[in-house]
């Protein structure tokens, strides 16, 4: 079982060819299946996520249903390998690693309770969270079974956040919240090592990722009524600073051919989302006050605007099989564990299964065009308002939630 005679078969199998609606913020998997590919090699692609999240809101946050918030992305995503000598090589990957987009309707029963604090017609509760990387990987292969690579990675990210009403706890005071993040840069690192025997097309690789450290400039405007009891103006217009830390990862990758043209695969990946932390420095003010007036029991020091008592674990497994010079296919399963339940009302989903089926066409031994589909059972959770983050208390419900993702993917040998 040559390595030559299951090329097709294994670059399909090794490449996701959709996102994928995981826990947190997580987004593209932060692959780097692109670098270990053998010669020289590019790729481009992108992924599209059809998520359907709706709910019901408890009684005591105004009850009713809740209607869909998570809206329809997309990301694109790129990669260049090359083999440099026999024994050096350099890649780059281009993706967009983590990211949100949500927004409640303005009639929802979240939204719509304000408690007699200032409304704003049309606007509801939303958040939109933007990230780009890039990797830059250098890797030695001291023969044809190791290969060993780390790099710097470039990333940045920008955002908006729009909270308003029983989704955030206008009634416990923290009424009317903007902010508007600025784009920012900021670099960390990665390495890892990868073993393949070529005879039997096995394969596999642990790469580490690390935190990156944001500083973004942030405009943060709104109104709480709380601040007037410790002597501020209830209404605010302030540029701040937003510290973010993304989170460090671990990904595992394995792939084996189980018979002549077939290739059996697995992706196992961790993300430390239990130390992710946003800090907004108005946000914290008014979270510091509702505290100190013991408006907060679950959080009496003060709280973030987003957290997750949990890390995130997620695995998907497949088969890939070569069925001619020209075509070739994949079937998968996925499941990915959630980052904590109650979870916040921006993503109030708990993990999902999925499954996935893949299709390649390669017109020449060199090029290839690759298409997938996923279907995600999205998990059930209770939404907690971000003052009852680390408690059993919560505000909606949201059940039986599914998503569909779809992905496209050209990539050229050469």
């Amino acid at each position: 079982m040559k390595l030559k005679t299951l090329t097709t078969a294994m670059i399909l199998a090794t490449v996701p060819m959709t996102g994928a609606f995981a826990a947190a913020l997580d987004r593209s998997g932060q692959s780097i299946s692109a670098f270990l590919q053998p010669g020289n090699y590019f790729e481009a692609g992108i992924s599209v996520l059809d998520p359907d999240v709706s709910g019901k809101a408890i009684s005591t946050a105004g009850g009713g249903n809740l209607s869909d918030m998570g809206d329809d992305y997309y990301f694109p995503s790129a990669a260049l390998k090359l083999q440099v000598t026999d024994h050096f090589s350099f890649g780059l990957i281009y993706d967009q690693p983590f990211g949100a987009d949500a927004a409640y309707s303005t009639s929802d029963p979240l939204v719509g309770l304000n408690t007699g604090l200032l409304h704003l017609n049309g606007e509801a509760t939303e958040v939109e969270v933007d990230t780009q990387s890039l990797s830059m990987i250098f890797g030695f292969q001291p023969n044809e079974n190791f290969n060993i690579y780390a790099g710097p990675v470039y990333q940045t990210i920008k955002g908006n956040v729009q909270l308003r009403g029983a989704a955030y706890g206008s009634a416990n005071g923290l009424g009317l919240y903007n902010a508007d993040l600025d784009e920012d840069g900021a670099v960390g690192w990665l390495a890892g090592f990868a073993y393949q025997i070529p005879e039997i097309a096995l394969k596999t690789s642990i790469t580490y990722r690390s935190e990156i450290d944001h500083k973004a400039s942030a405009r943060e405007y709104g109104q709480s009524n709380v601040l007037a009891f410790v002597g501020s103006s209830p209404v605010y217009d302030v540029a701040t600073d937003a510290n973010i830390t993304t989170p460090q990862s671990v990904n595992l990758d394995f792939q084996t051919g189980i018979m002549a043209n077939t290739v059996a695969f697995a992706n196992v990946r961790w993300v430390n989302w239990k130390d992710f932390s946003i800090d907004l420095k108005q946000f914290g003010t008014v979270a510091d006050t509702l505290g100190a007036l013991g408006q907060t029991p679950d959080n009496p020091n003060g709280f973030d605007i987003v957290g997750y008592t949990d890390d995130q674990w997620s695995a998907n497994v497949g088969v890939g099989r070569k069925f001619n010079d020209l075509w070739a296919g994949n079937v998968s399963v996925g499941w990915d564990s959630g980052a904590g339940n109650p979870i916040s009302t921006l993503g109030p989903t708990e993990g999902y299964w999925n499954v996935g089926l893949g299709l390649q066409y390669s017109p020449t031994p060199a090029t290839f065009i690759a298409g997938g589909v996923k279907y995600f059972w999205l998990g059930d959770a209770k939404a907690q308002v971000a003052s009852n983050f680390g408690s059993d208390t919560y505000v909606a419900e949201f059940n039986d939630n599914d998503a569909l993702a779809y992905g496209l993917k050209i990539g050229y040998k050469f």
